[in-house]
């Protein structure tokens, strides 16, 4: 008990001795300060705190939106870099297109424009198809093609007069009838026509818009805003997609080609103006069989005889046209296109020549002489 005692009073006065020598030394025990708010009083390099709300943001207005695309207003503080908002006051004018375009309205005749009467062209109706049963379609490919109104055979395709029925293009009669609600139009992102698309849908696809200019007097000075249509050429659509069935009738012993569908075909650009890809890509699809009564009512250019015309229902029904192969569906498992496998040019020409000497040679191979 005594050596206990001595060792606390030993470690006492160690204790007591320690905390004199920091008295000595004018020192204090260490301990961690508490961290002090730098304020303009005992710091001139700290920044004032900002106790006001902002200001609230108008969404809809991107003038009112500090910081956004380099506008700032009174919320921000600052004086520079700032937009002066467009005179509201300022009229607004809808320029007439120059013509030419796509979506240009054909002004009628206010005569009899034709030497002869031609009146039964707009009631003529396309002969209905022959029922094909199922048993006597012993033989059936699916084809997809490619016409290129580019070639001497199809230039009648982009037929570039006007008369009153509307432009006579093959792609201004299949935009009419769109417009007219003669016929739906589907996407193209699927040739099986499972989603049909509204008017304006359709136009959408070809790129247009409406794009706004400032007007200008005499002196430069800034008095109002022209409104202009997008003009889009009919000429920069110069392809077609046709899709179609080949069928040999057992009944009538004789190969029968039926067309399903029919898309136009147009290079897509991005809004700088550079093209997207550089193949051309289908803008919609639509069902032949709705338009065959739109297309017996508009007639083919004949430049040798222009009393001797026939309709586009016929050009199509007679094959009288230039198309090569894209794509088959015999010995097709993966369901690609010539160009996934052919690399040349030339060489799915060839491919597409020998698809139909196959077909052709199916025919004839059933005759014996």
């Amino acid at each position: 008990m005594k050596r206990v005692a001595v060792k606390i009073v030993f470690v006492a006065s160690i204790a007591l001795a320690g905390n004199s020598l920091f008295a000595q030394a004018g020192k204090k025990p260490v301990t961690k300060p508490k961290p002090k708010t730098q304020t303009p009083a005992n710091n001139p390099y700290a920044t004032p705190k900002d106790t006001t709300k902002p200001a609230p943001v108008d969404v809809t207005n991107p003038y009112a939106n500090p910081g956004a695309n380099g506008v700032s207003n009174a919320n921000t503080g600052s004086k520079t870099d700032t937009i002066k908002k467009p005179k509201s006051n300022l009229p607004y004018f809808q320029m007439p297109s120059s013509g030419g375009g796509l979506f240009d309205t054909v002004k009628p005749s206010l005569r009899t424009d034709d030497a002869v009467g031609r009146i039964y062209v707009r009631d003529r109706t396309p002969l209905a198809y022959d029922y094909i049963r199922e048993d006597d379609a012993v033989y059936k490919q699916r084809i997809w093609r490619e016409i290129d109104i580019r070639e001497k055979l199809n230039q009648v395709f982009g037929y570039a007069a006007d008369e009153d029925n509307g432009n006579q293009r093959l792609i201004s009669i299949l935009v009419n009838a769109i417009r007219n609600k003669d016929v739906v139009a589907f996407d193209a992102s699927d040739d099986r026509f499972t989603t049909p698309l509204t008017v304006a849908e359709v136009m959408k696809t070809f790129g247009g818009g409406i794009d706004t200019f400032p007007k200008l007097d005499i002196d430069g000075n800034k008095v109002g805003y022209e409104i202009r249509a997008r003009t889009i050429q009919p000429d920069s659509i110069y392809k077609f997609r046709v899709k179609e069935d080949v069928i040999f009738d057992k009944e009538a012993s004789r190969m029968v080609v039926r067309i399903l569908g029919i898309a136009p075909m147009m290079k897509q650009y991005a809004s700088n103006g550079q093209p997207i890809t550089e193949d051309l890509v289908p803008l919609f699809w639509i069902y032949y069989p709705d338009l065959r009564p739109t297309l017996a009512k508009y007639q083919v250019y004949n430049p040798k005889n222009s009393g001797a015309r026939m309709s586009w229902e016929d050009l199509f029904a007679n094959r009288m046209f230039s198309s090569y192969i894209t794509k088959k569906s015999d010995n097709n498992f993966r369901d690609i296109r010539l160009k996934d496998y052919i690399n040349d040019p030339l060489f799915r020409l060839l491919e597409g020549e020998k698809i139909k000497e196959k077909i052709f040679n199916y025919e004839q191979n059933l005759w014996q002489y």
